[in-house]
């Protein structure tokens, strides 16, 4: 999704230099001379960030950031001055600024800062606008058992409208199977809007959910109509539920009851057709053991539940994530690489990614950060994946387990990883040979039929 930005700031040399060098970078830009006009610009339209001067001669800086809060909550806000102190940036901090640049500034640093925000106010707001438009993320990806068990509960749950509940670890792609539920739904040309339950103040999630009318509290200057009107007709995904306050789950639990949303304000309820998936990392039916989820609500969310595997549950995928995220950090970091050297496929495939394929995402970026030529080599990855381990296993079955490993990652280096011509060179079949690279390595695993 393309950033968009309102540049705000009464000195039209600095507004066309960052409006120009904004616009270079491929984002949307907007700007505004005074701050009444970025008030009204942010009345009718969304910006990931706003890039606001402190001293304008009618509404200042300060005001705007307060009243930006609510007009565009989603916006990360970067105040400018030519008179900074530091009280100033700390008040500015404190009133929800997210950083403070002193002019003269190097613009770019300024440019980091602001795609590393519009990445971050992305990943916390994710609307979808055009639900036909094509999506940057790929669908299911892998030919595992477990990933192919996941397609198959995502097609059966795409046909019904109940609810759904995805669970999994924190960067399984538990979005990225809502979004597949979407696609494949009745619903699928309508919108699909996201929102982090847990990224949001609880002040600000209430109202951006269901909805305020103007004059509903202190700065509210014009109406909200709510996400769950947002998507009216489409999909509304509930990302991280197990973080909703409990005093917002009755909220939401009487809405999925009567399918009428109350806006803060209002005065009668407000209909809304829309169907809801939720996410979450937590065990929920602890968290209700421990009353800190209520028990009905987690009844209504758990109708059709989609468990996404943790990534060292589907090894044998890596090579298949690995070559379609190369391609989408190619596209991403300008870089021009062609895959990944055999050797380091292995070592990729031997690690726990605790945190799953974000993780694994996160260390193939900084390996095409860092390296040369047009495969990722294993002197291109950091020294935690190729290290070997601290201490080697004492004991005789740990001892053969681990120069089985070796083994069988040294023969899939040497053939390149053809998978039947490294069974064939092991003397196992293909099916013992996806087991080994599928289990963990650990010291109460059973031992494989073909290796008696």
């Amino acid at each position: 999704m393309i950033g968009s930005i309102l540049v705000v700031d009464d000195s039209p040399p600095v507004r066309d230099m960052l409006g120009r060098a904004l616009s270079s970078e491929g984002y949307r830009v907007a700007t505004a001379g005074s701050g009444a006009e970025a008030l009204s610009c942010l009345k009718t339209e969304a910006f990931d960030v706003i890039l606001l001067d402190i001293v304008m001669p009618d509404v200042g800086g300060l005001e705007v950031l307060d009243r930006s809060r609510l007009l565009c909550p989603r916006a990360a806000v970067i105040l400018m001055t030519g008179y900074a102190t530091l009280d100033t940036a700390i008040a500015a901090l404190r009133r929800g600024a997210c950083d403070y640049f002193e002019k003269p500034f190097k613009l770019d640093v300024l440019s980091v800062r602001v795609r590393h925000l519009v990445e971050q106010r992305q990943a916390v707001w994710r609307e979808r606008i055009d639900p036909r438009a094509p999506s940057a993320e790929p669908a299911l990806i892998g030919e595992s058992l477990a990933i192919r068990f996941v397609r198959e509960q995502v097609a059966k749950a795409a046909r019904a409208p109940s609810t759904v509940l995805i669970t999994g670890e924190s960067g399984v792609g538990k979005e990225l199977v809502a979004r597949a539920v979407h696609a494949e739904s009745a619903r699928r040309d309508r919108s699909f809007v996201a929102v982090n339950c847990g990224a949001i103040p609880e002040s600000l999630l209430e109202s951006q959910l269901f909805g305020h009318v103007r004059g509903a509290f202190t700065s509210a200057v014009q109406a909200n109509r709510g996400l769950f009107v947002a998507a009216a007709g489409g999909t509304l995904f509930l990302d991280e539920i197990g973080e909703m306050p409990l005093s917002l789950q009755v909220k939401l639990l009487r809405v999925l009851e009567e399918r009428q949303v109350w806006p803060v304000g209002a005065t009668k309820l407000v209909p809304v057709d829309v169907r809801i998936l939720a996410s979450t990392n937590r065990d929920l039916a602890r968290e209700v053991a421990e009353r800190r989820f209520r028990e009905d609500l987690f009844y209504r969310l758990n109708v059709v539940r989609v468990e996404v595997p943790p990534l060292r549950e589907r090894r044998g995928d890596i090579p298949l994530l690995v070559g379609h995220l190369i391609a989408r950090l190619n596209a991403k970091l300008g870089t021009h690489f062609l895959g990944v050297e055999p050797a380091a496929v292995v070592a990729l495939a031997a690690q726990p990614w605790r945190g799953n394929v974000r993780e694994l995402e996160n260390a193939l970026e900084r390996a095409m950060v860092l390296g040369a030529g047009d495969q990722i080599t294993l002197s291109d990855l950091s020294a935690d994946l190729v290290s070997p381990a601290a201490s080697r296993p004492r004991d005789l079955r740990g001892a053969v387990r681990e120069f089985e490993r070796r083994h069988v990652s040294d023969v899939l280096a040497e053939t390149q990883l053809d998978k039947k011509k490294a069974a064939h060179v092991l003397g196992i079949s293909l099916a013992s040979l996806y087991r080994k690279l599928g289990a963990e390595a650990d010291d109460t695993s059973a031992p494989d039929p073909d290796c008696g």
